[in-house]
């Protein structure tokens, strides 16, 4: 069983209504609404900051050994992962 703990929530009158009408259209609490959006926003957030360190990692990377792949190699191996194709990643080269 996992604790909760409360937490204050400010919201304006007009957000206040939209998240009273979301909670009546889907039926569930206000609260719940609440919970959700925050939940969907910090794996959204957490996801967007994974993808920026790997992004600088693999910049890093590069700077660092000159490896790479051209864009038209990547988007020929994502056009045949696309289509189903079981395609080995094509090798890095500088």
């Amino acid at each position: 069983m996992t604790t909760r703990s409360t937490t204050s929530l400010k919201l304006d009158p007009e957000m206040k209504e939209r998240v009273q009408r979301l909670a009546e259209i889907h039926r569930r609490t206000p609260h719940w609404v609440m919970c959700e959006a925050v939940e969907q926003y910090v794996e959204r957030e957490e996801k967007r900051e994974q993808l920026r360190r790997d992004a600088l990692a693999a910049w890093s990377h590069y700077q660092e050994t000159g490896l790479h792949l051209s864009a038209a190699e990547a988007d020929s191996w994502l056009a045949k992962l696309e289509a189903g194709k079981d395609a080995k990643q094509p090798k890095c080269h500088d």
